[in-house]
């Protein structure tokens, strides 16, 4: 799947114009500001009506049908009811739900738990399973390990990679943190004030990055090169 074209301004002023390729799993990396929360909302159809988007690509699955597309938003505190049964957040059938669970690695048992009842890595497994519910073509990651521990944020993205694996969806990771980009992506693409800087193989960008903005993220995130291998 090809992004050919997103620009996205407001009054004449242009805030995002990058382009870039999801072959398997990508990165999206910048800092805050950088233009990645403006596209993840674009392509979710989520920009305010004040901004002016253009979006030109070449996939062969609709980017704007719901079935094919999936969100994992950032918080899962706030992306579910905390009034309402897990089980009752779910619009499948019942055998559907447990598969899910299943495949998640959480018990049938929690489907009839409240959420405030589960932890934080329980949420995030749950707010996967339900982007998993329409055998999506891609899903879109806004930073779903920010609210973890380390332990339980390495659980989440193995979790991830081993689903992408069996199921075959390709992967969209909004982030600033290089540690999970690395951990999770084939690829990078680097952006900053909106405008692609760097983007390739990320085993090559960690070990030979050109640009000094991706050598200072890069930087921030590992205390030395041998770990980025």
């Amino acid at each position: 799947m090809k992004i050919t074209c997103l620009k996205i301004s407001l009054e004449d002023n242009l805030l995002v114009d990058i382009n870039f390729e999801i072959k398997n799993s990508l990165a999206l990396v910048g800092q805050s500001g950088s233009g990645k929360s403006l596209t993840l909302k674009a392509l979710l159809t989520m920009l305010p009506d004040s901004m002016e988007c253009t979006l030109e690509l070449e996939s062969d699955f609709d980017l704007i049908a719901g079935d094919t597309v999936s969100f994992v938003p950032q918080n899962p505190f706030t992306a579910l009811s905390p009034l309402t049964k897990i089980t009752k957040q779910f619009f499948i059938p019942e055998q559907r739900k447990k598969e899910l669970f299943s495949q998640v690695g959480l018990e049938h048992e929690l489907l009839n738990r409240f959420a405030p009842e589960l932890s934080g890595g329980q949420l995030q497994r749950v707010v996967i399973a339900m982007a998993l519910e329409s055998n999506p073509k891609l899903i879109l990651l806004d930073e779903p390990t920010t609210a973890l521990d380390p332990q339980t944020k390495i659980m989440i993205l193995d979790l991830l990679k081993q689903l992408q694996k069996d199921l075959g969806f390709k992967i969209l990771f909004v982030t600033h943190d290089m540690f999970s980009a690395k951990t999770l992506c084939e690829d990078i693409c680097v952006i900053k004030d909106g405008l692609v800087v760097e983007d390739g193989r990320m085993s090559d960008i960690l070990q030979s990055p050109s640009e000094a903005y991706t050598k200072m993220l890069i930087e921030a995130n590992f205390a030395n090169r041998e770990f980025r291998k």
